[in-house]
């Protein structure tokens, strides 16, 4: 149990070690997007323990959630380098997205399964996949509202008095 919390730990901390390559300007930049997704991650979780989708057997915290480690390291510092590299190519987008959650669903649940940290219960692999996919792109389209209202031109008034 001790080495599964270690390894909880692990996943949440060490993504955050790659945000300085990001760069402050583009973690401002897609920040929005990223957070956006991520509290929406964690409502979502709060339903699929409800409805028993999938079961994490070990938390960081007693009356934290099991994705927690989860979301806050790699799905929001993820989130933060996919729209990094291919915001703006939506194609390119899809398919990056696909690519890392494929990966997290086949061998990555396959180990956390093993590990006996979490497991799929009343949810297939390629369901996940779905909410997974929706999800990426819910995300592109906030990020894009983000992007369009922050460089939503001045108006006369902002501009007389600037």
């Amino acid at each position: 149990m001790r080495k599964n919390k270690m390894i909880l730990l692990l996943i949440m901390i060490l993504p955050w070690l790659s945000m300085p390559f990001i760069g402050k300007r583009n973690v401002k930049r897609f920040y929005p997007g990223a957070l956006f997704i991520c509290v929406w991650v964690f409502v979502e979780s709060m339903i699929a323990n409800k409805r028993v989708w999938w079961r994490f057997y070990e938390k960081l915290t007693p009356k934290g959630t099991g994705e927690m480690p989860l979301i806050i390291g790699p799905f929001f510092v993820g989130s933060l380098w996919i729209l990094k590299y291919t915001f703006g190519n939506i194609i390119r987008y899809f398919f990056v997205n696909l690519i890392f959650d494929v990966l997290f669903i086949y061998p990555g649940l396959f180990v956390l399964k093993k590990l006996g940290i979490a497991s799929l219960i009343r949810l297939k692999s390629y369901q996940l996949l779905t909410i997974f996919m929706s999800k990426a792109m819910i995300m592109y389209g906030f990020q894009s509202l983000a992007n369009k209202l922050r460089k939503k031109p001045k108006s006369l008034i902002q501009k007389l008095f600037s």
